[in-house]
């Protein structure tokens, strides 16, 4: 019984933490495979701001199990306005699973003008083709 209660408050945890996080951090992603309807997890996953002609490299991470990324902006900074790039390393994750895919990596690119507090990326991803829009 105690094992169980040990587990359980560990899983509830584990839970109030992400949804905290994603409740401070302002952009989070989401990568779900269309080849089978499953949460990609162990995407790479990196974050960028333009800065004149070049990019400079903010964070990057690895989707959880449910193929999230909770809290992709630098933890304890600001959202500031300006053009980010969010690239998925798809290739990389799809060689992984012993699956040939036509794209290396998804760039996404979008502005953020200050309108919300927060932005999600989800991507709906198969060996060949690709989705993505603004979530919530």
């Amino acid at each position: 019984m105690t094992v169980l209660k040990t587990l359980f408050a560990g899983i509830v945890l584990s839970v109030v933490s992400s949804l905290a996080s994603a409740a401070t951090n302002p952009l989070s992603v989401h990568v779900l495979n269309l080849q089978d309807g499953l949460p990609s997890a162990g995407v790479n996953v990196t974050l960028e701001k333009q800065s004149g002609k070049s990019w400079n490299m903010l964070n990057h991470a690895t989707t959880n199990e449910q193929g999230r990324v909770t809290g992709l902006y630098p933890e304890g900074q600001a959202l500031e306005k300006g053009t980010y790039r969010v690239t998925f390393k798809t290739g990389e994750w799809f060689a992984a699973h012993n699956t040939s895919s036509f794209f290396p990596e998804v760039p996404v690119i979008f502005e953020v003008d200050g309108t919300v507090p927060h932005y999600h990326i989800p991507l709906l991803l198969s060996p060949y083709g690709f989705s993505t829009y603004r979530g919530n």
